[in-house]
Protein backbone atom coordinates (compact mmCIF):
# COMPACT_ATOMS: atom_id res chain seq x y z
CA UNK A 1 0.00 0.00 0.00
CA UNK A 2 0.90 3.36 -0.54
CA UNK A 3 0.85 6.87 1.83
CA UNK A 4 1.10 9.97 0.43
CA UNK A 5 3.74 11.99 2.51
CA UNK A 6 1.98 15.44 2.08
CA UNK A 7 -0.98 13.52 4.50
CA UNK A 8 -1.82 12.98 8.23
CA UNK A 9 -2.23 9.66 8.16
CA UNK A 10 -5.78 8.15 9.83
CA UNK A 11 -5.92 5.15 9.08
CA UNK A 12 -9.11 2.83 9.01
CA UNK A 13 -9.24 -0.40 10.35
CA UNK A 14 -9.90 -2.94 9.89
CA UNK A 15 -10.44 -1.46 6.18
CA UNK A 16 -7.40 -1.12 5.17
CA UNK A 17 -5.98 -4.60 6.40
CA UNK A 18 -9.04 -6.08 5.09
CA UNK A 19 -9.81 -4.99 2.03
CA UNK A 20 -8.58 -6.19 -1.26
CA UNK A 21 -5.89 -4.46 -3.41
CA UNK A 22 -5.86 -2.60 -6.43
CA UNK A 23 -3.83 -0.96 -9.42
CA UNK A 24 -5.15 2.51 -8.82
CA UNK A 25 -5.44 4.11 -12.79
CA UNK A 26 -7.67 6.95 -12.18
CA UNK A 27 -8.14 10.13 -9.37
CA UNK A 28 -11.60 11.03 -8.62
CA UNK A 29 -12.38 13.75 -6.53
CA UNK A 30 -15.46 14.37 -4.48
CA UNK A 31 -17.66 16.65 -2.36
CA UNK A 32 -18.86 15.46 0.83
CA UNK A 33 -21.74 18.02 1.21
CA UNK A 34 -20.32 18.54 5.12
CA UNK A 35 -17.73 21.34 6.41
CA UNK A 36 -15.63 19.12 7.74
CA UNK A 37 -11.77 18.62 8.76
CA UNK A 38 -10.14 16.15 7.59
CA UNK A 39 -10.28 14.63 11.06
CA UNK A 40 -13.77 15.41 11.16
CA UNK A 41 -14.23 12.85 7.69
CA UNK A 42 -12.20 9.98 9.27
CA UNK A 43 -14.15 9.67 12.32
CA UNK A 44 -17.09 9.50 10.33
CA UNK A 45 -15.83 6.43 8.10
CA UNK A 46 -14.90 5.42 11.54
CA UNK A 47 -17.66 5.40 13.50
CA UNK A 48 -21.13 5.99 10.93
CA UNK A 49 -20.69 4.28 7.84
CA UNK A 50 -18.87 0.64 6.35
CA UNK A 51 -17.89 2.74 3.33
CA UNK A 52 -14.56 5.44 2.96
CA UNK A 53 -12.62 7.36 0.34
CA UNK A 54 -8.79 7.26 0.40
CA UNK A 55 -8.42 10.97 1.33
CA UNK A 56 -10.36 13.75 3.33
CA UNK A 57 -10.06 17.67 2.64
CA UNK A 58 -10.74 20.14 4.48
CA UNK A 59 -11.44 23.91 4.17
CA UNK A 60 -7.75 25.58 5.24
CA UNK A 61 -6.18 22.22 3.28
CA UNK A 62 -5.88 20.33 6.00
CA UNK A 63 -5.50 16.56 4.41
CA UNK A 64 -5.82 13.22 5.70
CA UNK A 65 -5.34 9.60 3.91
CA UNK A 66 -7.07 6.49 5.67
CA UNK A 67 -6.34 3.99 3.52
CA UNK A 68 -3.34 3.34 0.95
CA UNK A 69 -3.99 3.93 -2.44
CA UNK A 70 -2.90 0.39 -3.53
CA UNK A 71 -5.98 -0.73 -1.59
CA UNK A 72 -9.89 -0.53 -2.34
CA UNK A 73 -12.01 2.59 -0.95
CA UNK A 74 -15.24 2.29 -1.61
CA UNK A 75 -16.75 6.01 -3.26
CA UNK A 76 -16.43 5.50 -6.70
CA UNK A 77 -19.26 2.46 -7.33
CA UNK A 78 -18.29 0.11 -10.08
CA UNK A 79 -14.56 2.27 -10.42
CA UNK A 80 -13.61 0.61 -6.86
CA UNK A 81 -12.04 -1.78 -8.29
CA UNK A 82 -12.61 -3.28 -11.82
CA UNK A 83 -12.46 -7.16 -12.25
CA UNK A 84 -9.15 -6.57 -13.69
CA UNK A 85 -7.77 -5.32 -10.52
CA UNK A 86 -7.54 -1.79 -11.07
CA UNK A 87 -9.32 0.77 -9.32
CA UNK A 88 -9.37 4.61 -8.16
CA UNK A 89 -7.90 6.74 -6.22
CA UNK A 90 -10.92 8.64 -4.31
CA UNK A 91 -10.85 12.22 -2.22
CA UNK A 92 -13.52 13.64 -0.45
CA UNK A 93 -13.13 17.60 0.31
CA UNK A 94 -15.19 19.67 2.71
CA UNK A 95 -18.19 21.44 1.13
CA UNK A 96 -21.58 23.22 2.16
CA UNK A 97 -24.41 20.83 2.63
CA UNK A 98 -25.42 21.22 -0.70
CA UNK A 99 -21.71 20.78 -2.40
CA UNK A 100 -22.61 24.11 -4.52
CA UNK A 101 -19.50 26.04 -3.30
CA UNK A 102 -16.33 26.47 -5.17
CA UNK A 103 -13.05 24.80 -3.54
CA UNK A 104 -11.33 27.12 -1.63
CA UNK A 105 -7.03 27.98 -2.87
CA UNK A 106 -5.51 25.87 0.43
CA UNK A 107 -7.81 23.08 -1.17
CA UNK A 108 -6.79 23.66 -4.73
CA UNK A 109 -3.71 23.48 -3.95
CA UNK A 110 -3.64 20.39 -2.37
CA UNK A 111 -5.68 18.68 -5.09
CA UNK A 112 -2.78 19.50 -7.57
CA UNK A 113 -0.04 18.36 -5.46
CA UNK A 114 -2.02 14.95 -4.62
CA UNK A 115 -2.69 15.00 -8.48
CA UNK A 116 1.57 15.29 -9.25
CA UNK A 117 2.13 12.53 -6.88
CA UNK A 118 -0.32 9.68 -8.07
CA UNK A 119 1.04 11.04 -11.16
CA UNK A 120 4.72 10.46 -10.35
CA UNK A 121 3.61 7.49 -8.10
CA UNK A 122 1.12 5.62 -9.77
CA UNK A 123 1.54 6.66 -13.55
CA UNK A 124 -1.77 8.38 -13.51
CA UNK A 125 -1.79 9.59 -16.80
CA UNK A 126 -2.13 13.39 -17.62
CA UNK A 127 -5.70 13.52 -18.76
CA UNK A 128 -9.35 13.77 -17.82
CA UNK A 129 -10.73 9.51 -18.05
CA UNK A 130 -12.58 9.21 -21.95
CA UNK A 131 -14.45 6.59 -20.33
CA UNK A 132 -15.46 5.21 -16.95
CA UNK A 133 -12.61 2.86 -16.84
CA UNK A 134 -10.08 4.95 -18.87
CA UNK A 135 -6.56 5.81 -16.86
CA UNK A 136 -6.75 9.55 -16.00
CA UNK A 137 -8.25 12.30 -13.88
CA UNK A 138 -12.43 13.09 -13.03
CA UNK A 139 -14.55 13.91 -11.18
CA UNK A 140 -17.80 11.91 -9.47
CA UNK A 141 -20.31 13.15 -11.41
CA UNK A 142 -18.47 12.74 -15.03
CA UNK A 143 -19.67 9.03 -15.62
CA UNK A 144 -22.59 7.35 -13.94
CA UNK A 145 -20.94 3.99 -12.79
CA UNK A 146 -18.97 6.06 -10.62
CA UNK A 147 -21.82 6.91 -8.42
CA UNK A 148 -24.85 4.85 -7.57
CA UNK A 149 -28.03 6.35 -9.20
CA UNK A 150 -25.85 9.06 -10.49
CA UNK A 151 -24.69 12.52 -8.67
CA UNK A 152 -23.83 16.02 -9.47
CA UNK A 153 -20.86 15.50 -6.77
CA UNK A 154 -18.67 18.10 -6.46
CA UNK A 155 -21.44 19.98 -7.62
CA UNK A 156 -21.08 22.99 -10.41
CA UNK A 157 -18.70 25.39 -9.25
CA UNK A 158 -16.06 22.56 -8.93
CA UNK A 159 -16.56 21.33 -11.25
CA UNK A 160 -15.54 23.74 -13.68
CA UNK A 161 -12.86 24.66 -11.02
CA UNK A 162 -11.78 21.03 -11.96
CA UNK A 163 -11.57 21.75 -15.85
CA UNK A 164 -9.75 25.60 -15.34
CA UNK A 165 -7.95 25.47 -12.48
CA UNK A 166 -7.44 21.89 -11.00
CA UNK A 167 -6.39 19.61 -13.51
CA UNK A 168 -4.28 22.08 -15.55
CA UNK A 169 -2.74 23.11 -12.66
CA UNK A 170 -1.95 19.03 -12.33
CA UNK A 171 -0.49 18.73 -15.55
CA UNK A 172 1.26 22.02 -15.61
CA UNK A 173 3.22 20.78 -12.05
CA UNK A 174 3.93 17.46 -13.04
CA UNK A 175 5.26 18.62 -16.65
CA UNK A 176 7.68 21.81 -15.14
CA UNK A 177 4.99 24.26 -17.33
CA UNK A 178 3.49 27.11 -16.78
CA UNK A 179 1.28 26.48 -13.61
CA UNK A 180 -2.50 28.22 -14.18
CA UNK A 181 -2.68 29.11 -9.89
CA UNK A 182 0.44 30.57 -10.02
CA UNK A 183 1.00 33.05 -12.75
CA UNK A 184 0.78 36.98 -11.96
CA UNK A 185 -2.58 38.25 -12.87
CA UNK A 186 -1.53 41.67 -13.58
CA UNK A 187 0.04 41.32 -17.72
CA UNK A 188 1.26 43.89 -19.85
CA UNK A 189 -1.22 45.42 -22.38
CA UNK A 190 0.11 46.53 -25.93
CA UNK A 191 -0.35 49.89 -27.78
CA UNK A 192 -3.12 47.71 -29.89
CA UNK A 193 -4.81 46.19 -26.28
CA UNK A 194 -4.89 50.19 -24.95
CA UNK A 195 -6.73 51.33 -28.38
CA UNK A 196 -9.12 49.06 -28.10
CA UNK A 197 -10.19 49.22 -24.85
CA UNK A 198 -10.25 52.91 -25.48
CA UNK A 199 -12.48 52.51 -28.48
CA UNK A 200 -14.51 50.39 -26.11
CA UNK A 201 -15.19 53.27 -23.68
CA UNK A 202 -15.79 55.35 -26.12
CA UNK A 203 -18.57 52.84 -27.74
CA UNK A 204 -21.14 52.99 -24.90
CA UNK A 205 -24.56 51.94 -26.40
CA UNK A 206 -27.67 53.79 -25.65
CA UNK A 207 -29.20 50.88 -23.32
CA UNK A 208 -32.57 52.66 -23.80
CA UNK A 209 -32.25 52.21 -27.66
CA UNK A 210 -34.49 50.20 -29.28
CA UNK A 211 -33.53 46.97 -31.33
CA UNK A 212 -33.60 49.18 -35.10
CA UNK A 213 -31.82 51.40 -33.16
CA UNK A 214 -28.92 49.59 -31.82
CA UNK A 215 -28.81 47.52 -35.55
CA UNK A 216 -27.77 51.52 -36.44
CA UNK A 217 -24.91 51.54 -34.47
CA UNK A 218 -26.70 54.61 -32.44
CA UNK A 219 -24.64 55.66 -29.68
CA UNK A 220 -24.73 57.77 -26.85
CA UNK A 221 -21.27 60.56 -26.48
CA UNK A 222 -18.29 59.58 -24.86
CA UNK A 223 -18.23 61.68 -21.56
CA UNK A 224 -14.99 63.10 -22.77
CA UNK A 225 -16.41 64.09 -25.70
CA UNK A 226 -19.13 65.67 -23.87
CA UNK A 227 -17.38 67.48 -21.61
CA UNK A 228 -15.09 68.95 -24.20
CA UNK A 229 -18.60 70.52 -25.98
CA UNK A 230 -19.86 71.90 -23.04
CA UNK A 231 -16.72 73.51 -22.04
CA UNK A 232 -16.40 75.00 -25.75
CA UNK A 233 -20.12 76.22 -25.71
CA UNK A 234 -19.73 77.70 -22.27
CA UNK A 235 -16.61 79.57 -23.52
CA UNK A 236 -18.53 80.47 -26.55
CA UNK A 237 -21.62 81.71 -24.58
CA UNK A 238 -19.42 83.42 -22.03
CA UNK A 239 -17.58 85.79 -25.03
CA UNK A 240 -21.08 86.85 -26.32
CA UNK A 241 -21.86 88.08 -22.41
CA UNK A 242 -18.65 90.14 -22.40
CA UNK A 243 -19.09 91.14 -25.65
CA UNK A 244 -22.65 92.80 -25.31
CA UNK A 245 -21.92 93.95 -21.16
CA UNK A 246 -19.11 95.62 -23.39
CA UNK A 247 -21.68 97.37 -25.89
CA UNK A 248 -24.21 98.44 -22.99
CA UNK A 249 -21.59 99.50 -21.00
CA UNK A 250 -20.38 102.08 -23.89
CA UNK A 251 -24.15 103.16 -24.55
CA UNK A 252 -24.35 104.08 -20.97
CA UNK A 253 -21.46 106.25 -21.54
CA UNK A 254 -22.33 107.71 -24.12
Amino acid sequence: MAWYPGATRYELQPESDAQPAIRPTQVIFHSIAAPWTAKRVYEYWRDSTNLESHFGLGYEGDLGQFIGTETRADANYQANRRPDGTGAISLESASNLEHTDPWTPAQIEELIKLGVWAHKTHGIPLRICRSWDDPGFGYHALYPEWAVSGTACPGAARIAQFKSVVFPGIVARATGKTDPTKEDPVMALSQQDVDRVALRVLEYRNPTADEASKKLGRRIPDFYGYVVQTFTAVTALTAKVDKLTALLNEKKEA
